[in-house]
């Protein structure tokens, strides 16, 4: 009698995450000395991919997920270019192309102390409606991730609001849902009650934050009051690490929530842009990782959280690479 062959294990797919948010051109003046009024200093002008839901998804690509980009950009090179490149990444691209507006611009304006400015002109990326989502770019989706930027100016907020419902409706179970507060600015645009009420309304299962955009957010509240409006919440402090809270759905009435702080290496580096992007992709990816194999306690968390510091320690270091023309 001739044994059969052992089985092979069986290999999982992918996990597939949609986000949903910014394609743009940065324009990164990086200054070699400070800044002096009515003259001009050496220093470096780059090109360069930017928005933080670009970034988030690049580098879920980069860590093995099957990852795809909801955007809005106009109908230029520039867009052209920008698409033609997140494609390169293995991204997938479900760009609405916009009649009338041009692809949006950041100027980055980094400081000889590393420390960096922002002003924003995001035109077309601002510009999806609900009605431009296609029911199908959903199906299968495990987990949307938002940028706050998604949510705070119409239409595109009213689009994001669509979109966790598609992705709740039509994702592989219940899709999960992550968010990123991203920025104080334009967080409290409109005052920190319709924000609060915003994140509360999407019910988020994950919110990433820095320790500013919380305090922005919660006001005087300590930053695990971020749990009234997610089940997990990861407060990104630089080279200071990362601390985390999760709330235990079984715990005992008055149980405080988990909470521990996870270090990280510093890396030494010219200009951050972008590595809170790469952190929340790490993050993301390993947690869901987690999540599969039904493991959501705090070594599950713990190992996610330094999935996204190996993932901003993997950017910092990367060479930045300019756009090709369009």
């Amino acid at each position: 009698m001739t044994a059969s062959a052992p089985t092979p294990p069986v290999r999982s797919s992918p996990p597939r995450v949609l986000v949903l948010g910014d394609l743009v051109l940065d324009v990164v003046l990086r200054a070699a000395a400070p800044i002096e009024t009515g003259t001009d200093v050496p220093g470096r002008v780059e090109i360069r991919q930017g928005g933080s839901a670009a970034n988030v998804a690049r580098w879920l690509a980069r860590l093995g997920a099957r990852s795809s980009l909801v955007c809005a950009i106009g109908r230029d090179g520039a867009g052209r270019s920008l698409v033609a490149q997140l494609r390169r990444d293995d991204v997938t691209v479900h760009a609405v192309r916009v009649a009338g507006h041009r692809t949006g611009r950041i100027g980055v304006l980094v400081a000889p102390s590393g420390e960096r400015s922002f002003v924003a002109d995001r035109r077309a990326a601002t510009r999806m409606e609900p009605g431009d989502l296609k029911n199908e770019w959903f199906d299968g989706v495990e987990l949307i991730h938002l940028p706050a930027y998604s949510l705070l100016v119409e239409p595109l907020g009213s689009a994001g609001v669509r979109a966790v419902e598609l992705a709740r409706a039509r994702g592989a179970r219940r899709a999960l849902v992550s968010v990123d507060l991203a920025s104080v600015g334009p967080l409290l645009a409109h005052g920190r009650r319709e924000a609060r009420e915003l994140v509360a309304r999407l019910k988020p299962d994950l919110v990433f934050a820095t320790e500013s955009e919380a305090e922005a957010l919660l006001g005087r509240h300590a930053p695990e009051g971020l749990l009234d409006d997610t089940k997990v919440a990861v407060i990104k402090r630089g080279p200071r690490g990362a601390r985390v809270f999760a709330r235990d759905e079984h715990a005992t009435p008055g149980e405080p929530p988990l909470q521990f702080d996870v270090a990280t290496t510093p890396v030494a580096a010219e200009d951050t842009t972008g590595a809170g992007d790469a952190f929340d992709a790490g993050f993301i990816a390993g947690w869901l990782g987690a999540m599969r194999g039904g493991h959501v306690g705090a070594n599950a968390l713990h190992r996610a959280t330094m999935a996204g510091h190996r993932a901003a320690a993997r950017h910092l270091r990367s060479p930045r690479t300019e756009l090709p023309p369009g």
